[in-house]
């Protein structure tokens, strides 16, 4: 969570324009070195704990990076302000966030879009909403590593939940997933490449 914080961080607000069109960009590059550093540290973890799971690691880091970009996170760093007074790199974050939602919020197409998230000064929902809609693509840059092929997820959660199956390449379900069986994918199913749900579970039970 530190490094993925760190690499967040780094989110140009000076441009808000910017900010707002290279946000999913900026977010899948923080997972993907997010993923490269966690990687590292598990292989030498693994020594002296073989059951650890790299695909359960990252489901993790994944869930907190969706608590991060939704204004969630229970972690708030070092709350001492630096020596020369200024906010701390968590503050940072959070205010680049709030601005760059804000701006995204100012773009809406419509009246009716935009009232549907008015008064919300830290713009949760629409945070919310931004998150379950890039979710899949935020997997897919933490999963990108070829170092992850033939990796599985610790349960099988890929499909319904009549016949479930397991993600076991690169901690991914297919991309078939959630389509009914034998038939083409079309609206309304649920498909998705994410093998977890942490991300919906409070930060405190996970």
């Amino acid at each position: 969570l530190f490094l993925c914080n760190k690499n967040m961080v780094k989110m140009d607000t000076n441009n808000d324009s910017k900010a707002k069109n290279d946000l999913l960009a900026e977010v899948c590059l923080a997972a993907k070195f997010e993923a490269e550093s966690l990687k590292k540290y598990h292989d030498r973890y693994r020594i002296n704990n073989k059951d650890s799971k790299i695909c359960t690691v990252l489901a993790r880091s994944f869930a907190d990076i969706g608590d991060i970009v939704r204004g969630r996170d229970l972690y708030l760093g070092n709350r001492k302000k630096k020596p020369n007074g200024k906010e701390t790199e968590r503050e940072k974050l959070e205010k680049k966030l709030k601005d760059i939602f804000k701006e995204i919020h100012e773009n809406l197409g419509t009246q009716d879009a935009k009232g549907h998230y008015g008064g919300d000064g830290n713009f949760f929902q629409l945070r919310e909403d931004w998150w379950t809609a890039n979710r899949e693509t935020v997997w897919e840059a933490l999963t990108c590593s070829k170092e992850l092929n033939n990796s599985a997820y610790f349960r099988p959660t890929c499909g319904d939940s009549e016949s479930p199956s397991q993600a076991n390449d690169k901690c991914r379900c297919p991309k078939t997933s959630g389509a009914k069986a034998g038939k083409a994918i079309k609206a309304g199913d649920n498909v998705s490449i994410v093998p977890t749900y942490f991300d919906y579970v409070p930060q405190y039970l996970r």
